[in-house]
């Protein structure tokens, strides 16, 4: 009896550590879409040092000019947004290794000058914001294979050179920015066909260029990086209508052509990518108004060209892609005050002209 039950043990310990393998470690690997070489870069992300580690296999092969590359909440697919190929390369990723492997069916098409994908959180729907078209692609991901299907409806007008589209945390409101309109197109997610419906008073009037929208983990702000104008437009999001409501103080003042903006995990930090000033602009967010205050020591030195920053989903530490001088920037983050200390052995070699970084994220 006794080596029976030895046995049965023995089986359960296997069949645990076969299922923890069986789904990605949150924040384990980082991807890097690549616009002048046509792939993404992998990595392995040390999870106490930050460091890159580049994934066997790693470039991956994308369409023609990749700028904008995505993970779903579940860390098992990617998805790629290939500008002048007018799609977007999708791929699974491999729980153990983070290879990508092309998924069925893929590229998938999208409209003209596709420049931004994101998934939605509850890994449902993925929207695509077309520059030229000047619309958004809405699909319905295939939970088991995760190829794109068109939603009903789909595309759905946006303003002028849609840059940037983003869903808010609990995946009922998405917004665009457009940067030749100079706002933000929002919209109300239909929760059961994935469809954008125009929220009333859209589009919500921006800076100049408006070229990156993003939405704070709580949902109660949104941030938009103004390239034309030096700062960041912040905005209370109703949360009964999704609305916006410019923040008191906003805009706030940046680098040299603000191109991207991220918030951490915590809702502590905000970060900016600077391109024209290469450097990162940090600030501490007020938790009660949104307000965005300079961290003492910002704005912190990035490479040429910085297009696209991330925070990793354990708030540790936050990565750059540098488009100008091929490689990535990380960095630790204080988690008392928010400054950035580069990573030992940054940055990080990438492929030729890295437009967007971004990481797995923390399992739902």
């Amino acid at each position: 009896m006794m080596h029976t039950k030895r046995g049965l043990w023995v089986r359960c310990c296997i069949g645990l550590a076969v299922l923890s393998f069986a789904f990605p470690v949150f924040g384990q690997f980082a991807y890097v879409a690549n616009q002048f070489s046509n792939d993404v870069s992998g990595y392995t992300i040390n999870a106490t040092t930050g460091v890159l580690m580049p994934i066997l296999g790693s470039p991956f092969t994308a369409g023609t000019f990749p700028v904008s590359v995505a993970v779903d909440p579940t860390g098992k697919f990617a998805y790629v947004a290939n500008q002048f190929s007018n799609d977007v390369s999708g791929y699974t990723i491999n729980a153990t290794t983070g290879v990508l492997m092309p998924i069925s069916g893929s590229p998938f098409a999208a409209g003209t000058f596709p420049l931004s994908v994101v998934v939605d959180p509850t890994g449902r729907f993925a929207y695509v914001a077309n520059a030229i078209s000047t619309n958004v692609s809405g699909y319905t991901i295939n939970a088991a294979t995760g190829a794109l299907i068109p939603i009903p409806g789909s595309p759905f007008p946006a303003g002028a050179l849609p840059l940037s589209v983003v869903v808010d945390p609990t995946g009922r409101f998405a917004y665009v920015a457009n940067a030749n309109s100079a706002n933000v197109s929002g919209y109300t997610i239909n929760a059961a066909t994935g469809a954008l419906i125009p929220i009333p008073g859209s589009p919500f009037a921006a800076g100049a260029a408006p070229f990156s929208v993003v939405v704070d983990p709580t949902g109660r702000f949104a941030y938009v990086a103004n390239a034309g104008s030096a700062n960041i437009s912040g905005f209370m999001i109703n949360a009964a209508t999704g609305a916006l409501t410019p923040i008191a103080g906003s805009p706030f003042v940046a680098g040299s052509v603000p191109f991207s903006v991220a918030v951490d995990p915590t809702d502590r930090f905000a970060y900016v990518a600077n391109e024209g000033s290469a450097n990162v602009s940090a600030y501490t967010i007020n938790a009660a108004t949104g307000a965005l205050i300079p961290i003492p020591g910002s704005p912190f030195a990035a490479g040429a060209a910085p297009l696209s920053v991330v925070v990793h989903p354990a708030g540790k530490f936050a990565y750059v892609a540098n488009n100008g001088s091929a490689n990535v920037s990380g960095y630790t983050i204080n988690a008392a005050t928010g400054t950035l200390t580069p990573i030992f052995g940054s940055p990080f070699a990438a492929g030729n002209g890295p437009r967007s970084v971004t990481t797995t994220p923390r399992p739902r």
